[in-house]
């Protein structure tokens, strides 16, 4: 339906039409107007002419009426003048009162007659403007990017834009007319019948549904029906809104069976997901996760509920957000409290992310516990196979120490029995140092019992100086710290002070500063001719006492070869150390 506009000028014809009647009524009143006073015996005061006035001022406009009225107020002064010589000055008055309710009423009726040119005016740019919205809606229904059309209470469709077309097959003549059900998929009738049973109690409703094209093949659409609420004098008829989805379907899919597939792949290697939300404080996470968690499935969690399984050393690493920058990697262990105190280790690996502002985490995790189980035995095998170098090491020391003592201790005066109790008891102090290296890790001792156990054998024979602070050695140091004080000496029995009776040994340690927790700085120096390369020997022991790096226990060693003896010093951290 177009509009068509209003015209507010009236034709040639009618305006003739109109000039004659006026002219005719005017004619009329003023014949009347002359003839009355010759037969009737009374004047009624220029009252005459009012309707004739009011007549002209509807037809004509205001200077037409204003002119008429002057004539009309002219001509019954002259006929009163004919009759009444001279006019009464009553007769002026009158005349004057016709002028002005004339005059009134030609410019109320001009008024009038605006208004309603106005209001024609206004009611034209509103039928414009109607007609071009009119055509916009047109032109954006036949060029939508979806398919619309129109639908009667019956089901049958009215009109159908071009893309509705394109999507169907169909010309618009064809689907003029036809039931909506004809191009619906025969499974997805039922959907439809309930969109239009719903449409009963609401005034729209939505759903995935198939259509037929024309060639037979299948589209999936997202269908929408909207009840148009009908005008007065229009039927109520039903808006149908298609959209082809067919490739979100397609993607859809395809992204169900990748996901079927991570799922597969998960499971098979044993790894689970997890989300944290640290805006709400929620863990989300899958099957495997919360069986590694040793929680029962849930589709959410909130994250102080871990508090429960999570040793509590590690709860920070998991619960903490930390400064979030979007992209950034996530890498952290956890361990799991089990029944019965069995601990699981879980590694979690995955970044994080800033979505809409809210801090997530998201990632996988792995249960590490045979592999951390693997790990440690296989440390505990290595620790064990370095225990027996160091025995048989300590072994192989301790014959050439022995046979030092041996040669070093003579017989005073051929006495037998003293040389034998004298090299006994020589003897012994190697097997106190010997015992005292063997012991367990955790024990402590005392620094200067481990150097003067060590040294105790040769106290009597070489003059040796020990001093320095009480200090004791903490767990697993000690027997380090004893292996450094044996390789000394037993360097020294072999190549140096220990070998000849004129030499010498001074040890001495000291905190290198007052404040608490400084390192000990601990020195051996040896005087007295040496019976090897002044080179320091390159074997087992120089690793243990850090002459090519780093010793066994402290650090910063440092290992001089003098013509006439040899330095050695380590410094001692505050963890290996506790002064008492």
């Amino acid at each position: 339906m177009r509009l068509h506009s209003l015209s507010l000028h009236p034709n040639s014809s009618s305006k003739l039409l109109t000039h004659l009647a006026s002219m005719s009524l005017l004619i009329a009143t003023l014949a009347v107007e002359t003839a009355l006073p010759a037969s009737i015996a009374y004047d009624i005061g220029f009252f005459e002419f009012v309707p004739t006035i009011i007549a002209i001022s509807y037809l004509e406009d205001r200077l037409v009426a204003l002119a008429a009225t002057f004539v009309m107020a002219a001509v019954g002064l002259v006929a009163r003048d004919i009759l009444n010589n001279p006019i009464d000055i009553e007769v002026w008055i009158r005349a004057i009162l016709l002028l002005v309710a004339g005059g009134m009423i030609a410019l109320t009726f001009h008024r009038q007659r605006q208004d309603y040119r106005t209001l024609l005016r206004v009611a034209e740019a509103r039928l414009v403007a109607l007609e071009a919205t009119e055509n916009s809606y047109r032109w954006a229904f036949e060029r939508a990017a979806i398919g619309f059309a129109n639908m009667s209470e019956n089901g049958e469709l009215q009109r159908s834009n071009k893309r509705l077309c394109e999507m169907t097959g169909y010309v618009e003549e064809e689907l003029s007319g036809l039931p909506l059900r004809a191009l619906v998929h025969p499974d997805d009738n039922h959907t439809l019948a309930e969109a239009l049973t719903r449409l009963k109690d609401t005034t729209s409703f939505g759903s995935e549904i198939r259509l037929l094209r024309k060639d037979g093949t299948v589209l999936w659409t997202r269908l929408a029906l909207s009840l148009a609420v009908p005008a007065d004098a229009l039927p109520q008829s039903i808006f149908v809104m298609v959209d082809d989805i067919s490739g979100e379907r397609t993607a859809r899919e395809a992204l169900r069976a990748q996901k079927e597939w991570l799922d597969l792949a998960l499971s098979s290697s044993r790894l689970g997901t997890w989300r944290i939300d640290f805006e709400s404080g929620s863990v989300n996470g899958s099957a495997a996760f919360w069986e590694m968690m040793g929680l029962a499935p849930a589709p959410s969690r909130p994250l102080q509920e871990l508090a429960a399984v999570v040793h509590p050393a590690d709860l920070p690493n998991l619960t903490a957000p930390g400064e979030l920058a979007s992209g950034a990697n996530y890498d952290a262990e956890i361990r799991i409290r089990r029944a019965g105190g069995h601990i699981r280790w879980i590694a979690l690996r995955g970044r994080d992310e800033l979505r809409d502002g809210r801090s997530q985490r998201i990632g996988v995790a792995a249960d590490l516990t045979d592999r951390r189980i693997t790990i440690l035995l296989r440390a505990a095998a290595k620790k064990r196979e370095r225990a027996m170098l160091e025995q048989r090491h300590r072994l192989n020391n301790l014959f050439p120490v022995i046979t030092a003592l041996v040669n070093m201790v003579g017989a005073p005066d051929n006495d037998i029995a003293r040389y034998k109790q004298t090299l006994i008891e020589k003897i012994g102090a190697l097997q106190a140092t010997h015992l005292l290296l063997s012991r367990d890790g955790s024990l402590s001792a005392s620094l200067r019992d481990l150097i003067a156990q060590e040294l105790q054998p040769y106290m009597g024979t070489h003059n040796i100086s020990i001093s320095g602070p009480e200090v004791k050695m903490a767990e697993g140091s000690a027997e380090s710290f004893a292996m450094i004080v044996h390789e000394l000496t037993t360097n020294s029995v072999k190549h140096g002070a220990l070998g000849t009776p004129a030499g010498r040994i001074e040890v001495v340690w000291q905190f290198a500063a007052q404040e608490p927790g400084a390192d000990i700085v601990f020195e051996w120096s040896e005087s007295g001719e040496r019976r090897v390369s002044t080179s320091a020997r390159r074997g087992f022991g120089s690793l243990i006492i850090g002459a090519d790096g780093e010793p066994i226990v402290g650090h910063s060693s440092k290992l001089e070869m003098l013509d006439h003896g040899l330095k050695y010093s380590v410094r001692l951290p505050p963890k290996a150390i506790g002064a008492s």
